[in-house]
């Protein structure tokens, strides 16, 4: 045969428990194989590559009291980690409904879910946007309980090919639905200087705005694209070197940071969405339907707050929460992904 001298291709080797580069980590991005070196992953209170750890999980549930029988939403599927306890709950009767906008991981976690017998019978999962709420209705009723999860997937940040990270070389993407719209990086080849510096400041209150905004635009007015993540952060480096020395590592990581959050609100539209999710709310809810909404952003939370108590004085909520719900220190502890999670809920009238 002609490639009988060749010698066979081994697959990479397992570099240590932490491997850097998220496509060597196979033990991680196969758990129902390697649920050890999962579980160790985890227990050292990082998460595994590939996956999500679901937040709040029992304040969530504490709060939804669901029971048999009823029909609720996971308006935000990500991994399935929600939506599999909320299965749970039902003990097979009812049905559960979830959307989600990502391509790429729903039909993953469709099939994760289908493995642990959660089939169309119990579950129907649609590939929507979460403002448009109100399509699911019409085919599932009014809604006993509905859950929003807003932050970002763990698997979608983790992955360099999703661009939602300075941490590793990528596309500077940062879509949800890398098939609809544009990216980051075409986003900012459109954007001026002003509207630039109002994106960083109004999406992540950057306190450096004015002058990243400046810089990007220069090296953008210089014919040089920013196409990948790396590229962005180090033009955001190298922009604020002026930072005294002692404290200078660890605000242009928060800058880097608060920057690819801005941008990632901006390309996805997140609060223009959000917001429309919360004015169609009320109607899909079932006269004490209960809905509860996990926000990482103080923007996003700012939005479902006022909603909420709007709602109420309107007298279309009979309870509000009174102050977010903030993940236990133990949760914080194991998933410092939890800290900046803010829980408030929802009962129609």
């Amino acid at each position: 045969m002609d490639n009988q001298g060749q010698e066979r291709q081994r697959r990479v080797r397992y570099k240590g428990t932490h491997p850097k580069a998220f496509n060597e980590k196979y033990k991680e991005l196969q758990p129902e194989k390697y649920a050890d070196a999962v579980a160790k992953v985890i227990q050292k209170g990082s998460t595994p590559a590939g996956m999500h750890r679901s937040i709040c999980v029992k304040e969530i549930l504490e709060f939804l009291q669901i029971t048999s029988g009823q029909t609720g939403l996971d308006a935000t599927l990500g991994y399935g980690g929600h939506t599999l306890e909320m299965l749970k709950c039902l003990n097979s009767k009812g049905h559960m409904y979830a959307m989600d906008v990502d391509a790429i991981e729903l039909p993953r976690t469709r099939e994760r879910l289908e493995c642990l017998g959660y089939g169309s019978e119990i579950l129907t999962i649609k590939q929507m946007n979460f403002s448009n709420i109100d399509q699911i209705v019409s085919e599932s009723g009014p809604l006993n309980f509905v859950l929003a999860d807003l932050g970002v997937s763990s698997m979608q940040i983790d992955n360099p090919e999703r661009g939602f990270s300075f941490k590793s070389e990528g596309p500077l993407d940062l879509r949800l639905n890398p098939k609809k719209g544009i990216s980051a990086a075409a986003r900012l080849k459109t954007i001026s200087q002003d509207e630039l510096q109002g994106m960083l400041l109004e999406n992540a209150d950057e306190p450096n705005a004015a002058v990243i905004a400046r810089a990007i635009i220069s090296e953008i007015k210089k014919g040089r694209d920013i196409a990948t993540t790396t590229q962005l952060q180090q033009i955001i480096k190298d922009t604020l070197q002026f930072i005294p020395e002692n404290s200078r590592d660890k605000e242009i990581k928060k800058a880097c940071q608060r920057c690819f959050q801005a941008l990632r609100i901006d390309v996805n539209n997140e609060f223009e969405v959000l917001y429309e999710f919360l004015e169609k709310l009320p109607a899909v809810l079932a006269e004490g339907g209960r809905v509860a909404i996990l926000s990482f952003h103080s923007g996003e939370d700012r939005l479902v707050k006022k909603s909420f108590q709007r709602f109420f004085r309107e007298g279309v909520y009979r309870e509000i929460a009174p102050d977010s719900i903030r993940p236990s220190v133990e949760e914080c502890n194991t998933n410092s992904r939890a800290r900046s999670a803010k829980l408030r809920w929802a009962i129609k009238a």
